[in-house]
């Protein structure tokens, strides 16, 4: 019996800043491109969640005017 696409295992994207995107398909530079968004997003959401601690923390320890 023959494997299906949907059958076989996906291989995992990674993408190393730099590398040549010669190679690469058309396919393969949209995956990435939505891979690297979804990493920006991560990133961007850890960065505001650090703000907004940063921001309390100094609140909390303001000193009266």
């Amino acid at each position: 019996m023959a494997l299906r696409d949907d059958d076989e295992p996906r291989r995992k994207v990674v993408h190393d800043i730099g590398q040549p995107l010669d190679a690469l398909s058309v396919g393969d530079l949209e995956e990435r491109i939505e891979l690297l968004r979804a990493e920006i997003a991560r990133l961007e959401a850890a960065l505001a969640a650090r703000q907004a601690s940063r921001a309390a923390a100094f609140d909390v320890f303001k000193l009266p005017g």
